[in-house]
């Protein structure tokens, strides 16, 4: 031993006879030392960068030395694994004077063991299970239930109701008196509109497949048309039949949904301004209420309900929408989620009035005899935007517009939900009705934080989800990467939920969702994928007011361009997409105790031809997942389509092919596949069509070579840097949203100024608002026409 760590052990072992003694007082060379390489991050472990040791402490009495890092240190992912190696490598700085002490280690005031997610703790024993919710035997039924479908998830994500917001939206700067973007345009898009880019197409399908209920407080349906069908409306389709031998259907005594004299000034609530109708139900339908909307033109449309609701209401509401595929049944629990919005589907429908195929009936039959069936209004469609600034609308769908304005015209209240700054500014109350659009979803006792023992809509909400692109610039040839953002303090700075679960729940999540994002985008798509940190920032409202577990993510930088050379090719938000539903099915499995199984990827080699006895044959393959070894298809769904209608609700088939008997000559069918598993339901592949013009005619073999996804061509120079659309603008899968316009400035040392001038990346705005048709993988049907006209039957 040195002779100055002898001194060391004299002067520790006379002061620690005295007591308790800061180490952060003694100033010993290997105490610096040790400072020193936490700071530089040197240490025999991964430090994050800004890291300090705040302090060390001793207790004699309990032979405990105890090191404090700062709350960087917290930003890394901890797993038993390097909580070990960190523990060791501390000991081996300390071990020649406490070799015999027990060590702690903390961040955050916790010690790191406790920042091991549940999920990936080895040991059950270890399980925190504070963070785990409380046993619920009363939870309500989902609000929607498809029975039309013909598989259901048994270990996915069924019965689950999550918030999942994208990012900000068009709105009114009462400063500038104009209505503008609240980020940027940057590389032919919007962070307003990048997220949405992930969610509708893809997450939110991937959720709702594996069984959730999704809720959104920004309009989901970019059908520019809307039509609403209400019993307040005069002139609207609205029918009712029968009922009289229980009362008949009479006006119910609570306020409702009506159109009113749309645009709607601040507060006005349309959801205050009409009435439902009500009937008692019975074990058969002795009564019905119809909705017929005229349509501007054919195309897909949501379709989303409101009623009233209340204790005595059914919980089996039976709703059939008829449509260009047939008919679709839904039950509907008429108890909670009253009095807004509810999405029960997108179909398609014909243009103009079509009572047979373009109308939704609800009936009166229940299996709770003697309850309260509601009706009030059907919407059919998004529509543009109905909520007035300075005399006037946004004049853009609503798809674009900010939470703020499609939840005061989905009902909520304005001074708990959409309009805390009493109308003052547009953009703080934009962020903050996101979360209190969860909060008051759910009621109490974590209803909205201005009041949370409000009643709300009761519905058990599970999770919530912020999902942004972080503003960030590098100049090096790296990508910015992914933050992800949770809160262990609430609006009230306590540490526990309001039903008494830890909010620690909610950094389960952050990490849970980080690490399966990052995993995945490096095997697939880059293998230098930052990780950024994993940051409790109760200076976010998105992460604070949430009364449910929830994390804000920051997948990429919207100015960063190699970020957004990643963002714009639809088969990286597709892989996104699929991580973020993985994350989520993997924390609320845990938290409910459910075997996880990921739902397949969608089939390949499809292929449909006649066989010798007249009838089709159709054949494809199943895709194995490397990434997921659960997400193994069980049996598979046939979707069908005829003419020029939609597609039906499916055929479950056990194998890989299917025998399709009957066919008509000359009609022109078509069939799209889907695999399922316990997990739930893969997303559509490409779609086949075939048709027999007649016994004798020849067949033509139509093969659907353009399978073409991705992104524009791009260019990359010190001067010039940027996306080439004039060359090749990419294609989109299915349908595209988020292209504002081409760029213009390609220079990289152009400056950030304002959001108007937004330097480098900076680009035009002649398309926003405008849905632009993609990649359909529906051309067999288009070609084939052309072939049936000229006496030809084919397949695909």
């Amino acid at each position: 031993m040195t002779r100055s760590s002898l001194l060391l052990v004299a002067i520790l072992t006379a002061l620690l006879l005295s007591g308790c003694v800061p180490m952060k007082e003694l100033q010993s060379e290997r105490m610096v030392e040790f400072r020193e390489s936490a700071a530089a991050g040197t240490l025999p472990f991964p430090v994050p960068p800004g890291t300090k040791v705040d302090s060390v402490t001793v207790h004699e009495p309990d032979s405990l030395l105890t090191v404090f890092f700062s709350r960087e240190f917290s930003y890394d992912a901890f797993r038993p694994d390097n909580v070990r190696r960190i523990y060791s490598s501390v000991r081996s700085y300390f071990q020649e004077v406490f070799e015999d002490y027990r060590i702690s280690v903390k961040t955050l005031n916790r010690q790191i063991e406790e920042l091991i997610p549940n999920f990936f703790r080895a040991d059950t024993a270890s399980i925190d299970r504070s963070r785990l919710p409380r046993p619920d035997t009363t939870r309500p039924l989902p609000v929607t239930r498809n029975i039309s479908k013909p598989f259901a998830p048994s270990r996915g994500l069924q019965s689950r109701n999550i918030v999942l917001w994208h990012s900000h939206g068009w709105y009114y700067d009462r400063r500038e008196q104009r209505w503008m973007w609240q980020r940027p345009r940057l590389f032919q898009t919007v962070e307003d509109l990048v997220p949405m880019s992930f969610t509708l197409p893809y997450l939110i399908p991937m959720l709702e497949n594996g069984g959730a209920t999704v809720f959104v407080p920004r309009e989901r349906d970019v059908q520019l048309h809307e039509v609403v069908v209400d019993n307040d409306d005069p002139g609207a389709a609205y029918l009712e039949t029968g009922g009289f031998a229980h009362g008949g259907w009479t006006t119910g005594p609570e306020p409702a949904f009506a159109s009113g004299t749309p645009p709607y000034a601040d507060n006005t609530n349309p959801f205050r301004l009409g009435t439902a109708r009500t009937i008692f139900s019975d074990t058969i339908p002795t009564a019905s209420a119809t909705w017929i909307p005229t349509l501007a033109d054919s195309g897909e449309y949501a379709v989303t309900i409101s009623y009233c609701s209340s204790p005595t209401s059914v919980r089996d509401a039976r709703y059939t929408v008829f449509h260009l595929g047939g008919r679709t049944e839904f039950r509907v629990n008429q108890q909670i989620a009253g009095r807004t919005w509810v999405y029960l589907g997108t179909f398609r429908f014909a243009k103009g009035s079509n009572p047979a195929t373009g109308r939704v009936v609800l009936t009166n039959a229940s299996n709770e005899v003697g309850k309260v069936v509601s009706a009030d209004a059907t919407r059919f469609g998004g529509g543009m935007g109905v909520v007035a600034r300075a005399g006037g609308t946004s004049g853009r769908p609503k798809f674009v517009e900010g939470a703020r304005y499609y939840l005061q015209y989905a009902g909520m209240p304005d001074t708990l939900v959409y309009s805390l700054t009493r109308g003052r500014d547009d953009y703080t109350d934009d962020y903050l009705s996101r979360p209190e659009y969860a909060n008051y979803l759910r009621g109490s006792p974590g209803g909205p934080n201005r009041d949370r023992s409000a009643a709300g809509l009761g519905v058990p909400v599970d999770l919530t989800l912020a999902f942004h692109t972080d503003a960030g610039i590098t100049s090096n040839d790296t990508t910015i990467g992914t933050l992800s953002i949770f809160s262990t303090t609430g609006a009230d700075t306590s540490d526990m939920f309001p039903d008494s679960v830890s909010r620690m729940a909610s950094r389960d999540f952050a990490d849970i969702l980080q690490t399966q994002i990052v995993q995945d985008i490096r095997v697939l798509h880059d293998p230098t994928w930052q990780r950024r940190q994993l940051m409790d920032a109760a200076r976010y409202a998105e992460a604070r007011l949430p009364n449910v577990p929830g994390a804000l993510l920051e997948l990429l930088s919207h100015q960063n361009f190699l970020d957004m050379r990643y963002m714009l090719d639809p088969r990286f938000r597709f892989t996104v997409a699929r991580s973020i539903y993985k994350g989520i099915l993997r924390f609320l499995t845990f938290q409910h105790g459910i075997p996880a199984v990921v739902q397949p990827l969608p089939v390949s080699h499809f292929a449909a031809e006649f066989t010798k006895e007249g009838d089709l044959l159709l054949r494809w393959r199943p895709v194995e997942d490397p990434l997921e070894p659960t997400a193994v298809p069980k049996a598979y769904i046939v979707y069908t389509r005829i003419g020029n209608g939609g597609f039906d609700n499916g055929t479950l088939v056990r194998h890989p092919s299917y025998i399709v008997g009957g066919i008509k000559p000359g009609t022109i069918y078509s069939f799209a596949v889907t695999a399922v598993n316990d997990g739930g339901e893969s997303m559509r592949g490409e779609i086949l069509s075939v048709c027999s013009a007649s016994r004798d005619a020849v067949t033509a073999l139509i093969v659907n070579g353009f399978d073409r996804i991705s992104g524009p061509d791009w260019i990359e120079g010190e001067s010039f840097s940027g996306l080439l659309n004039f060359q090749d603008a990419g294609v989109g899968d299915r349908y595209t949203f988020n292209f504002t316009g081409s760029q213009y400035d390609y220079d990289p040392r152009s400056p950030f100024v304002t959001n108007d001038s937004p330097g480098h990346g900076a680009s035009h705005a002649y398309n926003e608002g405008k849905v632009i048709g993609g990649n359909s993988f529906d051309y067999p049907a288009l070609h084939g026409r052309s072939l049936l006209a000229a006496g030809l039957s084919f397949v695909s």
